[in-house]
């Protein structure tokens, strides 16, 4: 799964599209300092999705805005509707 960070944002929130093909909006409180944005991003994606946060991995772009982010779940049908859901709003 593709996502957009925005760190250093005044709220949290999971939601949203950006680009083409989507990927899906996270913005964090937490600066891109130490990796502390993508904790963030990380517990963020968590609560949006419903994982734990320890079945959530940054696959590639530790250090950019755009991230491949992988998933462990048992439920791959329900987790895809819940990244739809939140790609639409």
């Amino acid at each position: 799964m593709t996502i957009r960070v925005k760190p250093g944002a005044s709220r949290v929130s999971v939601g949203g599209a950006y680009g083409e093909p989507a990927a899906l909006i996270v913005a964090v409180h937490a600066q891109p300092v130490d990796g502390q944005a993508n904790a963030a991003v990380v517990a963020a994606l968590a609560a949006a999705l419903n994982v734990r946060k320890a079945e959530i991995s940054v696959v590639a772009g530790q250090t950019g805005r755009t991230k491949i982010i992988a998933i462990q779940t048992d439920d791959e049908i329900a987790l895809q509707e819940r990244i739809s859901a939140l790609l639409a709003t």
